[in-house]
Order: structure tokens, then sequence, then C-alpha cells
């Protein structure tokens, strides 16, 4: 789930800790998910009770898993007693909460000189554990906000307010002010990202550890092989196809690439992908992993609570977008496997179907109960709890199935050693997948702790409202060029932030003026500002999916990047079909959603056939030329046009068709 993590090994796991920090590590991990699966089906804790503890012991696996002088380095006596003294402020800033909650809420807002000084603990080792599980990209973001806060004439910093331009001023804000509003209140630290984070977040990142250890991972990659590994470009496909499966479990881009990248890469590099492309395929198709229902990486669950909306209603509304998204990456792959004259794999080196059934439908029973409960609306940590208690279940079913009756079939002694050697083997694996649970939400929840210091901070100073006044003035009232400005500052974001944080801050910053000012519904807004929050993972200089793509095609990082930037043109077409065309999103009559879902796909197909200049056959430049109106007026909110464009494109899509078939005859004869 988390967009911070660029591995399936366990995020860390390359410091070279001591064995006794290795079980401690094991020991909080184990603790934490112990925890979340304890209030999320078996006794609910209050709003602080829960966020409080469960970044208290987020922070302390942060501390121990990330030492102060980079994971690579040895802690020493130095670095031994900086992390001890961040391991105890983490201790502190739960601790604090949890003991003196009812002390704290009858001073309403009278804070004492105790409650500021364990504040500003609380805040300054928030901002050193991301610094180590997210970057330092985060924690600067973090500083400067609260540099902006004590800046004005009435604030700790009154000469910083001189350097803000005029629009930027404001009255300023002391010490007790901004600690209490970050600390002691429900709109900084412990507000909606953290409480995201720490109830519907972690259990799903639990429940997405649980399937990876089990060997999900490789049943949805063969199950990608068998079903296309025979047609043309056939492991590009699969790794689409994959990325999704796995992508809308996981909800990470990188560890995605990583994952199913391990396998696809170098097919598709056999088959004749070249290395930047097959790294550009791997990386686009995995960023969609982001958007694709139920997890969508977080955002679903941040939408659903900013825009009040049922979860479920967020999942149903993404599909077809998602869906879109995977098409035009799908296609891509296609074109090019034609262009290049492509074939797919033998049969002989391909999974089959009916195998790859027979040994992982387990892991779709799981998914079932989860969409199941979903529909029967149900909390989302709730379907989370019950969907990692399934997994456990049919886990030991299949356990007892193979002792009972495939064992003896097979001729094998059932021994009292060998069932007590098996109990302890699932064991051991069970403790791991509590373990990765945890250690994998590190860095998801950490951004969300930052972006919380970020959200108190607009909150208090009114930021949003300035950047929404800038954002109409530099416009000029121009709903496309707030959307090109908003996708400017998500890749600059992104720069820094991970997706879910990016999202978090341009959502509180620019969601109010697409929302309020440019009249795009509220579920649009958000959905927009997701999908462009994502661009980071695709697009250079900093395309971190693109360059981890790159590491295993052995290609050069930006030309990979370039590539992946390429396919994932969705990624900035589909936001802008959503805002133009509502009613595929929000809903209407079904003959309108029905005609803006055929010219959407026409659109994006006529896109990829136009970049590639290829569909049946090569495409001549004035027929590529003459496509690009037809897209822009398809996206144009009249039917009219919108008609125009889709019959431009059907009919240069059908003329490259009928050369394809006279090229063809021309060759027989």
């Amino acid at each position: 789930m988390s967009d911070s993590a660029t591995s399936p090994i366990v995020p860390g796991s390359q410091a070279p800790h001591a064995r006794p920090i290795l079980w401690l590590i094991a020991l909080v991990a184990v603790g934490l998910s112990l925890f979340q699966l304890y209030s999320a089906g078996i006794e609910p804790l209050g709003l602080f009770y829960q966020r409080s503890i469960h970044l208290a012991l987020i922070m302390m696996l942060a501390f121990l898993m990330f030492p102060v002088f980079g994971p690579h380095h040895r802690r020493g006596v130095v670095g031994g007693i900086i992390d001890l003294a961040f391991f105890a402020g983490a201790l502190i800033t739960g601790g604090y909460l949890v003991l003196y909650l009812d002390d704290i809420f009858n001073r309403a807002g009278f804070w004492n000189q105790t409650d500021i000084v364990v504040g500003c603990i609380a805040t300054v080792t928030v901002l050193e554990a991301s610094r180590r599980a997210v970057g330092l990209g985060m924690t600067v973001i973090g500083i400067l906000a609260l540099l902006y806060a004590f800046a004005g004439p009435r604030g700790e910093l009154p000469w910083l307010g001189q350097f803000l331009p005029g629009i930027m001023e404001h009255r300023g804000y002391n010490l007790d002010r901004v600690v209490g509003q970050l600390y002691l209140g429900q709109e900084g630290i412990f507000g909606l990202p953290m409480g995201v984070a720490a109830t519907y977040i972690f259990i799903f990142v639990l429940f997405g550890a649980f399937l990876e250890i089990t060997g999900a991972g490789k049943f949805f990659i063969d199950l990608a092989y068998a079903a296309t590994g025979r047609q043309r470009g056939g492991p590009a496909k699969a790794a689409v196809i994959a990325s999704a499966g796995m992508g809308s479990i996981s909800g990470s881009a990188i560890a995605n690439v990583v994952t199913t990248g391990a396998f696809t890469i170098p097919l598709m590099k056999r088959l004749g992908f070249k290395p930047a492309q097959a790294g550009g395929i791997e990386a686009a198709a995995s960023t969609g992993g982001q958007i694709m229902p139920p997890l969508m990486g977080a955002g679903a669950f941040l939408i659903a609570e900013y825009t009040q909306m049922p979860y479920l209603e967020v999942v149903k509304v993404s599909v077809l977008p998602a869906i879109l998204y995977f098409a035009t990456v799908y296609l891509f792959v296609h074109i090019i496997a034609l262009k290049q004259g492509m074939q797919g794999m033998p049969r002989a080196e391909l999974p089959q179907m009916r195998e790859v059934m027979r040994e992982g439908w387990h892991f779709l029973l799981p998914l079932g109960v989860l969409v199941w409960l979903l529909v029967m609306n149900m909390s989302p940590m709730r379907v989370g709890y019950f969907a990692v208690i399934t997994m456990l279940v049919v886990a030991a079913l299949r356990f007892s199935v193979w002792f009972l009756f495939v064992a003896p079939a097979e001729g094998q002694p059932v021994t009292g050693k060998r069932i007590g050697e098996a109990l302890w083997a699932g064991l051991v694996k069970l403790t791991r997948g509590l373990e990765l649970g945890a250690r994998n939400a590190v860095a998801v929840s950490m951004a969300c702790a930052v972006a919380g210091i970020i959200v108190g901070v607009v909150g208090l100073t009114g930021l949003g409202l300035k950047f929404s006044a800038m954002m109409l003035a530099f416009s000029d009232g121009n709903l496309l060029l707030a959307l090109v400005m908003v996708l400017l500052a998500s890749l600059v974001l992104g720069m820094g932030l991970p997706v879910t944080a990016s999202y978090i801050v341009l959502i509180v910053l620019v969601g109010p003026a697409l929302s309020n000012e440019f009249g795009v519904p509220l579920l649009i807004a958000h959905l927009v500002v997701f999908w462009y929050s994502q661009d980071s993972n695709v697009t250079p200089p900093i395309a971190l999916a693109g360059f981890a793509g790159a590491a295993i095609a052995g290609s050069k990082p930006m030309e990979t990047g370039f590539q992946a930037w390429k396919f994932a043109k969705g990624l900035y077409l589909i936001p802008l079909f959503m805002v133009f065309n509502p009613e595929i999103i929000v809903g209407g009559p079904v003959p309108v959603v029905i005609w803006n879902g055929l010219i959407a796909i026409l659109a994006l197909g006529a896109f990829a056939a136009a970049l590639e200049g290829y569909l049946f056959t090569r495409m001549s430049w004035p027929v590529r030329l003459a496509i690009v109106p037809a897209i822009v007026a398809v996206f144009y909110p009249d039917l009219r046009a919108e008609i125009i464009g889709a019959a431009v494109m059907t009919l240069a899509i059908a003329g490259n068709w009928l050369a394809c078939r006279r090229e063809a005859s021309a060759t027989a004869a």
C-alpha cells in the first residue's frame, strides 16, 4: 500500500541491524499488527486512543528500522543514543495522550506547559521519523509549513513575515497556538489522514502482506501469462494484467514494479521489446495499480473520508476510469507488438490455466469475501479484518486437506513429527505476515502524520483560501488552465512527496477552488487530484516507478522514465475527460453514459495509434495530425463537437484498416 515501498523485500531490511534489534523490530511490528486487528474486529477504540497508539508504535518501528545515519551505516554509540532518544520521544508522543486524555479535554484549549513541551517533542519526533521512513523532501515541506505558521507580526518569527508575498501574509501564531493545533487537536498530526492510516489503510496493508507471504503475487502473474502469453507481445500484456491484479491489492506502484517486473521485464526483452520499453511498460502498468479498485493505494479511503461518501461508492465510480487506463496501456503494447512484428510465447513455456487455478484458487476467496462485505455496506476497517481472517482460515483449511487427503493419497506418511513441523512453519509464516504488514505500513503512516502537520497549518493560516484565490487569478477563470496548474503542482510536489501525501496536500490547497470556483463536482475534483498525484511515478525527472523498472531492465533511467511517461498518457487524459464529461462518474441518463464511455475508448485508442503512428498498419502524418483536433473535440462538452470528433477518428481508424487489407492483398498476390 505504501507508495514509498521500493521492493518486495521488507523496507529497512538492508540496514546492518544487530540480532537484538531485529528481534525488537519483529516484536514491535507483530505487536502493532495484533493491536490493529484487535481494534478493527474485536474492540474499536476512541479516536485519539487509536491514532496515538498507532503513531507511537509506527514511529518506534521507524527508529528501529532506519538508523539515524542511514540504512547502510551501523548505529554506533552516538547513533544508538540518538535513536534511543527519538524512540523515547515516540513513546512519549503516544503515551501522554493515552494517559492524560481526559485531563487534556477538560483543559479545552487552556494548555499547560507540559502539554506544550510534549507537543513540541511529538512534532520533532514525527518530522524525524518521516525523514527516515519517507525521505527528506517530506520533512522539509513539513518544516516550511511550521515556519509559515510562525511568520507574521504576531507570530514567533515576525521578521520572516516580511519575505512573504502580499497574498500569502497572515497574522502569525505563537508556539502555544501552533502546538495546540498540531498535537492537541483533531486537525493536525492526529487529523483525518492519520485517522485513515490508523484504521482502513493499515488493515488492508496487512491483508496485502499476507497475500504476498502466501504467494498471491506468483498466482496473479501465472494467471496473466496463462491468459495472454500466446498473444503478440504476450509478456507485456501479462505485465499489464498482472500489475492490475497485484496493484489493486498492494496499491504500491514501485513495489508492484519490482514484484511483477522481476518476471515480466526479462521476458519482454527476450520477446523483442527494447529494455527501456520493457521497463516503461511495467512502470506504467504498475502505476495503474494505485488507481485500480478496491484499494487504490489508500486513495479510496481518503477520498471517501474527505467527500463523506460511502467507500463502496468511491470504488464503483473508479472502476471505469481504471479500466480505461489499463486498456490504453494494453493497446500501446499491442500496437508496438504489431509494429515490430512480435509473436507470442510458445505454449510449452506458459503455465496452464487449469493448473494455475488448481494451485491458487484459494487466493480468490478472501478477495470475494472482501468485495461481498463491501457490497453489504460494512465498515472498510471491519471488511479488512474479515478479509485477513478469511485468508488465515483458507490457509488452515488447505493445510488440513493436504494432511487428511492429499498426503495419504500420495503415499506420504502423516506422522506427529511432520504435523508439528508443518504447524511450526505455519506459525513462522503467520508471524512473518504480521511483521511484514507493519513494516510496509511505516512509510504511508509517517507520510500521513506529516501531511497532518501541513493540513493543520493550512487550516490555521487560511492558506487553502489564498491558494484558491491565486489559482483563480492565474487561470483567469479558465478551467483547462486551472487543471494544467494542478498537474504542474502535482509534479513538483511529487518530487519530494509520496503519492498519498501529495494527494492530501494538493486537495487541501486546490480542492476548494476546483469545486467552489470552477464548479467541478466534489468527487471528480478529488479523483482528478488523486490521478494527477500519480505522475511522479512515470514523469521525468522524477519517475520513481520508471527508475525501478530501469534497474530491472538494465536500461538508462531517464530513457525508461520517458517511455513510462508515454505509456501512461491515460493518466493525464482520463481526468480531463472526467471533468468535461462528468456523467461518466456522477451518473446521468443511460444513453449519455454509454455514449461517453464509447467515445472515451475511441479517443484513447486513436490517441495511442496517432502517438505510435501505427494501428493495423503504418499511419501517415496527415491522418495522425487530423486525429489530434478530433480528440480535442471529443473532450469538449458539446454533443455536435463530440459527434464530429468521433466521426473523424472512426474514419481514420477505418481507413487504416482498409490500407492494411490492401497491403495484405498485394502481398498475397
